[in-house]
């Protein structure tokens, strides 16, 4: 059971649960923010009607491009809701991104393209729908439901989890707490793993050159750095010693390639030569925004890098891998190849 408490002084209040009068304004609070139950994605819309009479509660599409269900349980058992969602996956399952671009004009009035552009930074990929994960919202399951959803994520390798929210009532006002079942982005990897190439073992990393990052910095002093909310920042966490590494900056290409020297450290911890970053000479001296909040600072990873190039040399084609996500898996064969002949890296 989820517990919210105020601090008050030395003393600790339970804040009262409450019942969520209508369930259907949770639904329409992810699709307006699907941060709440911690999704970065694109909603394409609400009450998507499929062939069989049925109605998907949310629509969305991740930042590769590919297709994720929201399903709310309201009124209908867990184990419903399970063969529901289910059911929904079969139909999207066999979705051509013509039918995908279709469903979105019709919901936003928007051309898909544009959309994704304005949510993630970058072009529609050329392939839409190549995997697809599916979520359920509750307020609570039974254990039988549970050891399904857990046995198809599990043993099956279906993107399948659970996000739990509960509700509190505190002075009038109401509060929502959300908790995943599993953890998400192992469920989505796992399942990811199953049908996508073998991975190369290179990561992906963006630059994020801008008011807070300059180039010119990482490649002086041997870092890559991620800020503004742990949502960016956490995700260096993935990267370890030794790890292989392209540079990606949107707009300019690939810039560079090296190998992890040190987990990410806050702004304030890192140290280039025994010395703080943020005492040595910096081009861009915004790296130093929020240092003392552990929250929005800037988190630094260190790097050697083997091979650089200025932003305006950065190594691109057309239909190259781009992803707004800070850090991922580069599995893309074209741009594979197209890489380890601009970077000079050995097989």
């Amino acid at each position: 059971m989820t517990l919210l408490y105020r601090v008050d002084g030395s003393k600790l209040t339970v804040v009262s649960r409450k019942r969520l009068e209508k369930e259907d304004d949770l639904q329409r609070w992810i699709a307006d923010n699907p941060q709440l139950i911690g999704l970065n994605v694109l909603v394409l819309g609400r009450e998507v009607e499929t062939p069989f009479a049925g109605r998907i509660d949310i629509l969305a599409l991740d930042s590769d491009g590919n297709v994720v269900i929201i399903e709310c349980k309201r009124d209908r058992t867990p184990r419903d809701v399970i063969a529901q969602i289910l059911d929904y996956a079969s139909w999207v399952n066999g979705l051509s991104g013509r039918e995908l671009e279709e469903i979105a004009l019709r919901k936003t009035n928007k051309q898909l393209g544009q959309l994704f552009q304005d949510k993630y930074g970058v072009t529609l990929p050329e392939v839409l729908n190549e995997s697809h994960s599916l979520v359920i919202v509750s307020s609570e399951f039974d254990p039988p439901s549970r050891r399904i959803v857990e046995y198809l994520a599990e043993v099956h390798d279906i993107a399948i989890n659970t996000v739990f929210f509960t509700t509190f009532e505190h002075q009038s006002e109401t509060l929502i707490a959300t908790e995943w079942m599993m953890d998400q982005e192992e469920v989505v990897r796992r399942a990811a793993d199953k049908t996508k190439v073998a991975w190369s073992g290179l990561w992906y990393v963006n630059v994020g050159q801008g008011e807070n990052r300059s180039w010119e910095d990482m490649i002086r002093y041997g870092f890559l750095a991620a800020g503004g909310g742990r949502v960016y920042s956490d995700a260096l966490s993935k990267l370890t010693p030794g790890d292989p590494i392209l540079a990606y900056q949107k707009g300019a290409g690939y810039v560079g390639y090296g190998l992890v020297a040190s987990r990410a450290l806050p702004v304030r911890d890192f140290c280039v030569d025994g010395k703080p970053i943020l005492e040595v000479p910096l081009k861009q001296p915004g790296l130093a925004h929020d240092k003392d909040n552990p929250e929005l600072s800037e988190y630094l990873v260190g790097v050697k890098w083997g091979k650089t190039f200025a932003l305006s040399e950065g190594k691109t084609f057309p239909g190259i891998f781009a992803n707004p996500n800070i850090v991922c898996k580069l599995r893309n064969a074209a741009t594979l190849n197209f890489l380890r002949d601009a970077f000079a890296i050995q097989p």
